[in-house]
């Protein structure tokens, strides 16, 4: 009997699109070793801080920069700490050039981002961003009621509870993805997305022990770290407000 190894050929494998979660690092220094300390620094609490996580270096900050990238260098360093560059974005020709010959792919510059917008453009981008990550626990509550959750949440983990507030007892790392349609209290570093009021619930609040979120938002109005907290709530205890519709982020008392 013959084979028709061209038609098997051709359905040995499919091409679809994929979304992923991938971790953003934001360069703001051309100096690697300076880099590579003060990424150490950053994780040293937090050893599960990253989980082999794909990275997007951004070189928009550095873009006008004179002196050459070694990106050898800044992607050992992240490669140390348990990440995957993979592509970069936002360079010179020069760097973007650079960044190729190791092997890293061009990505897409950012859009620009934006403070404050029409409730429903938030809502639509949360929507998104909530899409990305895969859902790895959903709590149903019939009723008001709280979620406790007391394991550190990494890179690509999720826990939205339904109908309910959440208390995450440990660290919710870079990547993972906090979900509530009350309340949201983390008693601990805050470093991933945190999205309270998830239904339109306006007067749900954030609270957290140490507040260094990758994006906080409250009934679809949203904030993410491009635009850089300031030193008073920065990494300190503190909570997230809605007034009217605009984010109020404030120091606990």
């Amino acid at each position: 009997m013959a084979f028709d190894t061209a038609a098997q050929a051709r359905t040995s494998f499919d091409l679809k699109s994929a979304s992923l979660p991938v971790v953003a690092v934001v360069l703001k220094t051309t100096d690697a070793a300076q880099f590579a300390a003060d990424l150490a620094e950053r994780v040293a609490d937090d050893p599960g801080f990253f989980d082999n996580d794909p990275v997007l270096i951004d070189l928009a900050p550095v873009r006008e920069a004179p002196e050459p990238i070694d990106f050898a260098a800044i992607t050992g360093a992240l490669r140390r700490h348990s990440t995957l560059p993979v592509a970069v974005r936002g360079g010179s020709a020069a760097q973007m050039a650079a960044a190729r010959t190791l092997g890293l792919a061009a990505a897409p510059d950012a859009p620009l981002a934006r403070a404050e917008a029409p409730t429903r453009e938030v809502r639509e981008v949360v929507r998104e961003v909530v899409h990305e990550v895969e859902v790895v626990r959903e709590v149903p509550m019939p009723g008001p009621g709280t979620v406790v959750v007391d394991k550190p949440l990494r890179s690509g983990q999720q826990v939205y509870a339904r109908g309910a507030d959440l208390v995450v007892m440990a660290v919710v790392s870079f990547g993972a993805e906090v979900i509530a349609d009350g309340n949201i209290h983390v008693y601990a570093p805050l470093r991933g997305r945190a999205i309270a009021g998830a239904r339109g619930n306006t007067e749900a609040r954030i609270f957290s022990t140490c507040l260094e979120p990758q994006l906080v938002s409250i009934a679809g109005i949203y904030r993410t770290t491009e635009t850089e907290l300031p030193a008073a709530v920065r990494g300190k205890p503190a909570q997230v407000r809605l007034d009217g519709e605009k984010l109020i982020i404030e120091p606990l008392a």
